[in-house]
């Protein structure tokens, strides 16, 4: 008889949105969790990391979380919780209620344990997942975010993280495999950075934080590995070409550039093989909106701004904003002139995406060390302003630029 499994990761509980509390959205989703988990008789639910935003979440944030774990456990009473901690979370903090919750069949991995010679305790690594009769059909490599001392360092490694990280898998494989009798099978979490994996604007900025080393294979999963649960970046999409290694991307929009992407969680059955598996896409619970979608000159991007509907009762739906704009060079009132237009709109101002000219120069200056020492400070200074607005230093602003350079040689006297 095969189980189903429901498979997420990223939901960053407590993150902000440009400023914005996300509270309402992350309640939204875990409420319509806990109905699908009922709806589709989930027998097992993997959380891939990245539970919490920051790693000393709020009261609130905490509390929303284990809220959802008791209501999901007393709604489906065999629901098996596996949770591993993301590279957001505090391993040792989200590992506290441990020994409370796994009479929930709630099992959370923060920590990668050691004994004192060092050697990885893969015993802790390893849950057993159950069917309903009690017997153990599953074995799940539950493995966190690893941190540097987590993984094997292994002597003359080219990429020490890479193939640590590899190494680790590898091992954890085996022991499961040792312990796995005729009928059982082996799965495994993870929440790292597989190679060719798609990023968006925000994995760009905070994922890639070791210039791109930090990228493991698709091979480090052995192919006997039934299916990978995979978290950290926030693109849904399979990896290596594989239909079982999957990230099950964010619930929520973490950026602008997710306007039209379609957030989800992964369904699949498993018995000795991988079967129905399927993606269940997370209804958007606050909408973003774009205006203009491409940039436009101020007063057209105001007369847009002003042509928004009005708020309503429902100030929890209303959209996050984005607003494009197109300027010819510095406006310093931008702002307040776009949060008069918006005045009594039903929309949120998260960003304003601000573009200038692109510069007709055909080729950017090539400048020697010796010529660089021959700049003055007005000199740098009026060839960043031609570069980012196109145009030269208009002269008040050009005087004033001259008065704060002498009071400063002056104050350095």
């Amino acid at each position: 008889m095969s189980l189903k499994f429901l498979h997420t990761a990223d939901w960053h509980i407590g993150q902000l949105f440009h400023e914005y509390d996300r509270s309402y959205e992350h309640q939204q989703f875990l409420n319509w969790l806990v109905q699908l988990l009922q709806t589709q008789q989930i027998d097992v639910l993997l959380i891939s990391g990245d539970i919490f935003d920051i790693s000393n979440p709020s009261a609130q944030s905490i509390r929303m979380f284990y809220t959802f774990l008791n209501q999901a456990t007393t709604a489906n009473p065999g629901l098996q919780i596996i949770i591993t901690a993301g590279n957001h979370d505090s391993a040792s903090r989200l590992e506290a209620p441990k020994p409370l919750l796994q009479s929930s069949n709630v099992h959370i991995i923060g920590l990668v344990e050691k004994d004192p010679e060092g050697n990885i305790d893969y015993e802790k690594l390893i849950i057993p997942i159950h069917d309903a009769a009690g017997n153990t059909k599953i074995h799940c490599l539950a493995i966190p975010f690893l941190r540097m001392g987590d993984y094997p360092a292994l002597p003359d490694s080219a990429n020490p993280y890479t193939e640590g990280v590899t190494a680790l898998y590898n091992e954890a494989f085996k022991y499961a495999e040792q312990k796995k009798q005729d009928g059982q099978s082996i799965i495994a979490m993870g929440h790292l950075h597989t190679h060719h994996a798609e990023i968006t604007d925000l994995d760009k900025t905070e994922r890639l934080i070791m210039g791109g080393v930090e990228c493991i294979p698709a091979t480090a999963f052995h192919p006997d590995i039934k299916y990978v649960a995979l978290g950290h970046i926030h693109k849904a999409q399979k990896i290596g070409g594989k239909e079982h290694i999957r990230y099950s991307g964010s619930p929520l929009p973490m950026s602008f550039s997710e306007l039209n992407y379609k957030h989800q969680i992964i369904i699949f059955e498993l018995d000795q093989e991988i079967s129905n598996l399927e993606s269940v896409e997370i209804p958007l619970f606050v909408p973003l909106q774009r205006v203009p979608l491409s940039h436009q000159p101020l007063h057209e991007v105001i007369a847009l701004l002003e042509q928004l509907p009005q708020k309503d009762s429902t100030p929890e739906t209303t959209p996050y904003l984005e607003v494009r704009v197109l300027l010819e060079g510095p406006e310093p009132a931008l702002r307040h002139k776009i949060e008069t237009a918006l005045a009594g709109k039903k929309v949120k101002l998260a960003k304003i995406d601000v573009k200038y000219p692109a510069s007709t120069h055909e080729a950017q200056e090539f400048i020697t060390p010796e010529k660089l020492n021959e700049l003055q400070p007005v000199d740098v200074f009026g060839k960043t302003y031609q570069s980012r607005y196109n145009s030269e230093v208009p002269t008040e602003i050009l005087q004033l630029f001259q008065q704060v350079a002498q009071e400063i040689n002056q104050a350095a006297e």
